[in-house]
Order: C-alpha cells, then structure tokens, then sequence
C-alpha cells in the first residue's frame, strides 16, 4: 500500500512546480518575415486612449486597472482595436513596428480576458488554456491574426523573446497582477518603444517587487527565476542586469551580491482600488 501511495503523493507535492513552470523561447518561424522598408503604419490610439481612461497610477508605484469601471462603450472600442491588430498583415510591417504591435496586441487581450471572466481575484483563475496540468488564460488561442491562431504563450514566448532577445520584454508585457511590471500609461509605438523599455526596466528593478536587500539577504521578483536565461543565465548575470538599472540607493545595497536568496511573486489582480 505504501509503494502505491508513493507516486501519487509525490505527484500532488511536485504539481505547483509543473503548472508554473514558465514556457522557454521556441521560435515560430511563420513571423520571421517583416518588411525593413515598409511604411505600413498601425493605428495605437485607441489603446492608448483606454489607458488614459482606465489606468491608475498607485501612490505605491504600482500601475492598476479599473477593470470594474470599464463602460460597455469603451469595451466596444477595446474590441475593435483588437480586431483591428488582427486584420493588420504583421510579415509587411519593419521591425520598429511589428515590436509595439505584438507587445500591444499582448496586453490589450490581457485586458480584455480579465474584462470577459470578472469577478477573479488572480489571472490564475481563468482556466481556459487547454491541457490537463494548465491553468490560467495563456495557452488558450485568442485572436487569429494573419490566418494563424495565437495565444499569450505564442506572443511573447513565441514571437517577441526569441525574435528580439531583449530581457527588457519582460518589462513590456503585463500578466495582470500586482507582482508584474507596470503596464505603461500609452501605447508602445516605433518611436517611443525604447524609451518606455527603459522606463519599464528602471522602474521594475527599483521597486521593492523587483529587487530589495531585507535582513541581509536579496529579494528579488520570481520573473528573475522563471526567465533566468534571459536575464544572464545565471544568479550572478541577474545581479549583473539588476545593477545595470538600479538607482544610487539600490545599487550600493546590491553591492557584494552574487547570489540571490529569495525569489517571490503576487499573483493578485492589478485591479484600482486594491491598494
């Protein structure tokens, strides 16, 4: 009886560890192809216009939505600029463009799945990616953009991390909870990409849910964890990432570092009125 009982416990114990697993970069050939001479534009107005409406800037730095106070008009108009991106022919946009795009069209849906499964408290509780062991909104296919249909998971593990190789990604997408980096105030467009990556980048590691020195030991967000081999490939090359856009204060509590004691996440809903 004892042997039976092994595996299955030892499975229930393992479980957590299984669902969180974070997806590696893998890929998708099919959006390779851009146009470096295309003067193909796409329209991120309207994204921007819901987040001047709808974002809230937390006296403790953390971005929030009002999810609860979107009008049915204005979830219209976040409905058709996502139809909007879908029939957009992302292989004929440049580079400069297909990166607002895809990072847009990645938090724009976010938001609209929170807005479709209201009231959760966790992103996590929107089951309806497919698989026994799945959980969460990331694997399910949500929009088909060029005849392909595309999830979260394909977006940013898919597409933007491998396409473009850039740890700042991580600052530029929004899971929808508070541990997260911020979800920026306006649209990512080719000409203000790289200044919001630096921003996002800057003001993730500075706050306290990005990197914190504690009782002597160093804290730092679970996307540091996850996404490790992005971020250096090492405790050490996170550190080195840390460093690289800490602010006087952090970076002389940084000092002498070269492992990380302690990772954490909060998996609670980004939503205004829950500071």
């Amino acid at each position: 009886m004892k042997n039976r009982l092994a595996v299955p416990v030892l499975f229930t114990l393992l479980l957590p560890g299984l669902l969180w697993a974070a997806p590696e970069a893998d890929l998708w050939e099919r959006w390779q192809a851009h146009d470096p001479d295309s003067r193909l534009s796409v329209d991120h107005g309207p994204w921007t216009a819901f987040l001047e409406k709808y974002l809230v800037r937390g006296a403790d730095g953390i971005n929030r939505v009002d999810y609860r106070g979107v009008t049915p008009r204005d979830r219209a108009r976040l409905d058709a600029y996502l139809e909007t991106l879908a029939a957009t022919e992302a292989d004929r946009l440049s580079r400069a463009s297909q990166l607002p795009f895809w990072i847009n069209l990645y938090n724009a849906l976010t938001v609209q799945v929170i807005l479709d499964h209201l009231p959760v408290d966790s992103i996590r509780e929107i089951d309806i990616s497919p698989g026994l062991f799945s959980n969460g909104p990331w694997g399910k296919k949500l929009v088909r953009v060029e005849g392909e249909e595309v999830s979260l998971n394909d977006v940013e593990h898919r597409i933007l991390r491998p396409i473009w190789q850039d740890p700042r990604i991580h600052y530029a997408v929004n899971c929808a909870a508070l541990g997260c980096p911020n979800l920026q105030p306006r649209a990512f467009t080719p000409e203000n990409t790289e200044t919001l990556l630096e921003k996002g980048a800057g003001d993730y590691v500075n706050h306290p849910r990005g990197a914190r020195v504690r009782d002597g030991d160093l804290e730092v967000s679970s996307i540091y964890d996850w996404y490790q081999a992005d971020f250096g490939g090492s405790e050490a090359g996170v550190i080195d990432h840390l460093l690289r856009y800490a602010g006087p204060g952090l970076r002389q509590r940084l000092r002498g570092f070269r492992e990380i004691d302690d990772y954490r996440y909060d998996w609670s809903l980004n939503q205004a009125g829950g500071e």
